[in-house]
Order: C-alpha cells, then sequence, then structure tokens
C-alpha cells in the first residue's frame, strides 16, 4: 500500500523523464514474448491473413496517417 501518494507520483514523474519510451525496444520485445508463445504453442495463428487489417491501422496510426473510411467505420 502506498503510504504518500505526493511522493510516488513525484518519483513517477521523475523515472519517466529519466527513461524516455523506446519504441523499438518494445516492440522487440512483444515480438520475442509473441515468438516465445508460438514456440510453445500456446499461440497458433490459423490464417496467416488474420490480423492483417489490425495491423494495417496500428502502421497508419504509428505514422500519422489517418485510416480509410470505411461503411462501417466512424473514425
Amino acid at each position: 500500500m502506498i503510504r504518500d501518494v505526493a511522493y510516488w507520483r513525484a518519483w513517477e514523474d521523475n523515472y519517466r523523464r529519466r527513461h524516455p519510451v523506446d519504441i523499438q525496444r518494445n516492440l522487440a520485445v512483444m515480438e520475442a514474448l509473441m515468438a516465445q508463445a508460438r514456440r510453445l504453442g500456446a499461440w497458433q495463428k490459423r490464417n496467416p491473413l488474420e490480423g492483417l487489417e489490425v495491423k494495417i491501422r496500428i502502421a497508419r496510426i504509428l505514422n500519422g496517417s489517418k485510416p480509410a473510411r470505411t461503411p462501417g467505420n466512424r473514425a
């Protein structure tokens, strides 16, 4: 239990300032965890194109472009 919330928030803010987010490292860790799960058989893709729309949307967001409008998409 955190007793001094103000101290904890100050510590978190200071930590975030000293340790900026490294997107490349985070993506590498995520890919390594996905590969590990596949090797263990815990996560198998049935269709290689499954989830392609999600990957395209994430790529567009990371690259700063807006997703294409579709009839079901109100973005």
